[in-house]
């Protein structure tokens, strides 16, 4: 897919570059030149949705952003597990690679443990920590997440987003405060990017890992101590249906330095929906 003619260039114009895994090939975009800031995403997106901040932090920073085997224009294996836990090993492989030092994370969705993973594993190579809309913790118990993840990582559910991508054309747009910042041209860079019913198991699977994937969540909150101390930007969507208030507390109550960005108008998608304008709110806070 690494030459896709769906793609906008003029959105997305960042040449490609690949790392050879076990499983496949992984795609990712590496720009600019300085301190690196590592990027990562969760379901249904990819690289696509970090555009907007690699254009505006590349400029002074190395913008290093992986699209997880199974979603953008990295390889769609079907013999893979897709586990969260698998696409963190992978994280740290192309961090490895690219002798990637002092890093920034910048995550949300499943990027949120994906990423942190590393954080926890490797505290000494990550300088700061940028959140949007994630977690970190087991949600076993919690009925609000149990019934997402059985549903959508159950029989129906799987056959929704294998057959009609659910994901991406309801759920999407469902968790998207504004819907006109997701404008159909745009839309449709999530849609191409899992066209194909049998390119979807990566998006049917991370549903059924909220609850599925709970021992490994389990594991990371109990050593958050490994990142108390980490400077970090929170910026929150507050119409978001997937993460609320109330998650949002719980991350504040775990930094010892941290900033708070709520966005009132802003769902899931904070990259997507306030684009541009979390460039200077991120590069001050990696100037400071």
């Amino acid at each position: 897919m690494d030459d896709a003619a769906w793609i906008d260039r003029k959105e997305y114009p960042f040449a490609p570059h690949f790392l050879q895994l076990e499983m496949g090939r992984m795609h990712y975009i590496d720009e600019g030149i300085g301190e690196p800031v590592v990027m990562a995403h969760g379901n249904p997106t990819w690289s696509f949705l970090y555009r907007h901040l690699i254009k505006g932090l590349s400029k002074k920073h190395r913008c290093v952003v992986m699209d997880h085997i199974g979603f953008g224009l990295s390889d769609k294996p079907w013999d893979w597990s897709y586990h969260p836990e698998d696409h963190a090993k992978n994280l740290k492989l192309l961090i490895e690679k690219l002798e990637l030092k002092d890093i920034t994370l910048v995550v949300q969705d499943w990027g949120g443990p994906i990423g942190l993973s590393y954080a926890i594993d490797s505290p000494e190579n990550v300088k700061r920590l940028v959140l949007m809309n994630t977690w970190m913790w087991s949600v076993k118990g919690d009925s609000y997440y149990e019934w997402f993840s059985r549903f959508m990582g159950g029989t129906v559910g799987r056959f929704l987003i294998k057959r009609f991508n659910f994901f991406v054309r309801v759920v999407m747009k469902k968790a998207t405060g504004n819907p006109s910042k997701l404008p159909a041209p745009v839309h449709q860079h999530y849609f191409k990017a899992l066209e194909k019913p049998e390119e979807r198991k990566g998006c049917w699977t991370f549903p059924k890992r909220i609850i599925g994937s709970s021992d490994w969540l389990d594991s990371l909150w109990a050593r958050r101590d490994k990142i108390r101390d980490k400077p970090a930007l929170i910026l929150w969507g507050m119409k978001d249906i997937a993460f609320r208030n109330q998650e949002l507390n719980r991350w504040v109550s775990l930094f010892s330095n941290c900033e708070v960005r709520k966005y009132d108008d802003v769902g899931h998608f904070v990259q997507e929906e306030k684009g541009n304008d979390l460039c200077p709110v991120i590069d001050d806070f990696l100037n400071k």
